[in-house]
């Protein structure tokens, strides 16, 4: 947990100091509020069940939202939540988390609740297993950080 706020806070410091220049990032990427999300936004709605993920062979492919897979964007497939809904997903067993963006429709097999792409599993640790009992809560849209 420590860590977890030693790494926020020095983000922060780099936002302050004009460091991470927005100019810089690719015109695909998610936007600055996904990749940066806190650890502490608060969830309006919370899920459990069993998540998988897709990868690169899914590289270029139309989303449901019309834009291209990205296996190294933080994006998700799900069934039914709105496009650009941020989620936290957290992984039951060890506990890493990541945030993500709602960008398609999934997953094709049944009993499941999301599908991740290739990064997010990767920071999940879930790569090995494929599938794994997760939590995803349904972040506030555009929570400003003093509603976090």
């Amino acid at each position: 947990m420590r860590l977890r706020s030693v790494l926020a806070t020095s983000v922060l410091a780099s936002m302050a100091a004009g460091s991470l220049a927005q100019s810089a990032a690719p015109a695909d990427a998610p936007p600055a509020s996904v990749a940066n999300a806190a650890a502490t936004d608060k969830p309006v709605e919370t899920t459990r069940g069993k998540l998988s993920y897709y990868g690169r062979g899914f590289a270029g492919q139309a989303t449901a939202s019309g834009e291209s897979f990205d296996p190294e964007a933080l994006t998700m497939a799900h069934r039914s939540l709105p496009f650009d809904t941020r989620v936290r997903v957290t992984n039951r067993k060890n506990g890493r988390s990541v945030v993500v963006r709602v960008n398609d429709r999934g997953p094709a097999v049944a009993g499941r609740i999301g599908d991740v792409s290739l990064a997010a599993a990767r920071r999940l640790g879930m790569l090995e297993r494929g599938v794994i009992e997760a939590r995803l809560e349904v972040l506030a849209p555009d929570a400003s950080p003093a509603e976090r």
